[in-house]
């Protein structure tokens, strides 16, 4: 079985029946990762596998801290899932910055943040996606994101804080596009 079709069937399991909207939510991730291929070469796949089970913590019967990063990445590395997969699911969507509010970026320290094209270009695909799984722009996605946890959640600040370093991940990932489309 493929890295890709093993991911999907993780996700499925574990977010399609308790939780369709979120499963929605990385299916379209997963699509828009598909349409940013090229901007990782040979890393297309891994995208592709990290974009479908980014969301896996959110499962409550995965949910060990609370918080879905560190959730998706534990249980990924219980499943062997490869080191870089694991490492991206802990560290997607400048999860450190929300690591730091909640007091666990101690435990996520376990994981790597490898800062690389991958690591941007699934940041751009969980910030251009909605909760449906609907294609979107980033500046209506912090928006929704803001508007959904209300002005004094602790998701409301993670957001604040984050937006400059996930617009940054954005444009490099457009960036790397645009180069490779001459």
């Amino acid at each position: 079985m493929s890295l890709i079709s093993w991911a999907y069937e993780v996700s499925r399991q574990n977010l399609s029946g308790t939780l369709p909207r979120r499963w929605a939510h990385v299916q379209g991730v997963a699509l828009k990762a598909r349409t940013l291929a090229a901007a990782v070469g040979d890393d297309a796949p891994l995208l592709e596998a990290a974009a479908i089970l980014h969301d896996v913590g959110y499962a409550p019967h995965l949910a060990t801290t609370g918080f879905h990063p560190l959730d998706g990445a534990i249980y990924l590395r219980d499943l062997d899932a490869p080191d870089r997969l694991v490492h991206l699911v802990a560290h997607h969507s400048c999860a450190v910055r929300e690591a730091r509010l909640r007091g666990l970026d101690g435990q996520l320290a376990a994981f790597h943040d490898e800062e690389g094209p991958v690591r941007d270009a699934l940041w751009m695909c969980d910030l251009t996606t909605t909760p449906d799984g609907k294609p979107t722009d980033f500046a209506s996605r912090v928006a929704e994101i803001k508007e959904r946890y209300g002005p004094g959640d602790l998701v409301t600040a993670f957001i604040d804080s984050a937006q400059q370093d996930l617009a940054d991940a954005i444009s490099r990932t457009s960036s790397r596009l645009q180069a490779v489309a001459g």
